[in-house]
């Protein structure tokens, strides 16, 4: 039986490619809303980030997720995303 693949994505702080299940996952929604997506399969245009505070810092100095998803991100999801990157590690 062949082994099952695993997806890799790009995160968008660092730009390395990672596992999918190593990435946290932000998505716009089809009504344009930005979330973060813990389980990964909610439908909409998804950008990855890793979850580090590095990375996080690196991705809102560049824009990247904004880029990513082709819309303004606001101030409070990014609060968010830190305070979960931040409860992750402290984990």
């Amino acid at each position: 039986m062949a082994n099952k693949k695993i997806p890799f994505r790009r995160c968008v702080g660092c730009g390395e490619m990672k596992e999918k299940t190593e990435l946290i996952r932000v998505i716009k929604t089809p009504e344009d809303e930005i979330i973060i997506d813990s389980t990964g399969k909610k439908n909409g245009r998804g950008a990855y980030i890793c979850n580090t505070k590095e990375c996080f810092s690196k991705a809102r100095a560049s824009k990247g997720l904004e880029k990513s998803l082709k819309t303004a991100i606001p101030a409070e999801t990014y609060d968010s995303l830190e305070k979960e990157i931040t409860d992750n590690a402290t984990k």
